[in-house]
């Protein structure tokens, strides 16, 4: 594959199906574009709302879109807000109690069998395990709110609120803090993700950045989601290709001989391998499998927060006016969520146990 056609390629497992359509340039590329994205006027209904100014601003409030269900997540918000220090302690205590919680249900429910009690200690470790479910959750998304702050950036709050005389705006931009957080080589393919699905050159003038545009809601709902699964194969990818650069000086110096995990790692990869060529190098199906969650809990944070931030409401028909520059603030912050939501993960599963994500088969490949 021409490395050249990397972004388009990569970002096809990310989107949802209907959103893809091959170019008929004849080129060979491989390339796609992106409907319902246009300078022309819509025919549909132009979203317009007035609300009073959004409190965006780290520190003056927690102005994420999703709401905490939970007393875990309601906690550590008001801990985040008064006791910021104590933050990480707060949710590594929560984290601990919920797992301590659920496995004293589950203990009950085994001791239990055989008795007349078995099915009331079964019923009660199932509603211990919903109720855990939601608090994981909102401790998850809690987390991943104090990534943000750590750079200055604060979550886009829902788009109602960011609508200002019919038109959408997300401000401030943010570009530079939300792309400090990766490395060069994962930056490099951001930027033309983000070139793929809004359309805007990856080295834009400023003018370009704030033309105005039209996009459908639902269609940018799904750009965002996507965009979050995108950052979080990114961040998996580039550990991963680390690791196999690892491993390949360690052979090539005599420290390691042989393969040590298996088929699944390449033999090639230097240290010169740019995490572009490396990922060029994933079968589709590969890459639509390392995009999806490892987790249920991840996944229905992507949900959840994409939901939360369009509304749930039917928007078929929905289209928002907005300036380049908000789409591409909107694209990073998703990316953003998908790198965070990988650390997220990682570090809640060093206390609590997860429930993995998918089919038995695909749990079973991704444990290779």
């Amino acid at each position: 594959m021409d490395s050249t056609c990397l972004s388009s390629q990569a970002a096809l497992p990310f989107l949802p199906s209907r959103l893809r359509r091959q170019s008929g340039d004849g080129g060979g590329g491989g390339g796609f574009s992106l409907p319902a994205m246009r300078k022309v006027q819509y025919r549909s209904m132009v979203v317009v709302a007035t609300a009073g100014q959004s409190r965006c601003e780290p520190g003056s409030s927690l102005n994420a879109p999703l709401e905490l269900r939970s007393a875990q997540g309601r906690f550590l918000r008001s801990v985040l807000l008064n006791k910021r220090q104590l933050f990480h302690y707060a949710a590594a205590d929560e984290l601990k109690q919920l797992a301590e919680e659920r496995e004293a249900a589950l203990a009950r429910m085994a001791l239990s069998s055989g008795s007349d009690e078995a099915s009331l200690h079964r019923r009660i470790a199932q509603l211990k395990e919903r109720y855990c479910k939601t608090a994981v959750q909102d401790i998850m998304y809690m987390l991943i709110f104090y990534k943000y702050s750590e750079i200055r950036v604060p979550l886009a709050p829902k788009l109602s609120r960011c609508i200002y005389n019919g038109r959408l705006e997300i401000w401030p931009t943010k570009d530079w803090e939300l792309e400090s957080i990766h490395t060069c080589d994962a930056l490099e393919l951001i930027k033309e993700h983000v070139s793929t699905v809004i359309g805007l050159r990856v080295n834009a003038c400023v003018t370009d950045n704030w033309a105005t545009t039209q996009i459908q809601k639902l269609h940018l709902r799904e750009v965002y989601a996507a965009s979050i699964s995108y950052g979080y194969f990114l961040k998996s990818a580039s550990l991963r290709h680390q690791l196999e650069c690892s491993l390949s000086d360690l052979r090539g110096s005599g420290y390691l001989k042989g393969p040590v995990f298996g088929s699944s790692f390449t033999t090639g990869t230097s240290t010169e391998e740019k995490l572009r060529h490396y990922v060029t190098g994933f079968e589709p199906e590969t890459l639509r499998r390392c995009a999806r969650p490892r987790t249920e809990e991840a996944r229905n944070l992507i949900e959840k927060q994409s939901l939360a931030l369009f509304g749930a409401e039917e928007i078929e028909d929905e289209t928002i006016v907005t300036s380049y520059s908000s789409l591409k603030r909107l694209v990073l912050e998703a990316v953003a969520f998908g790198t965070f939501l990988w650390d997220t993960e990682l570090y809640v599963e060093g206390t609590y146990k997860l429930k993995e994500n998918g089919s038995a088969e695909e749990r079973e490949n991704r444990s290779i």
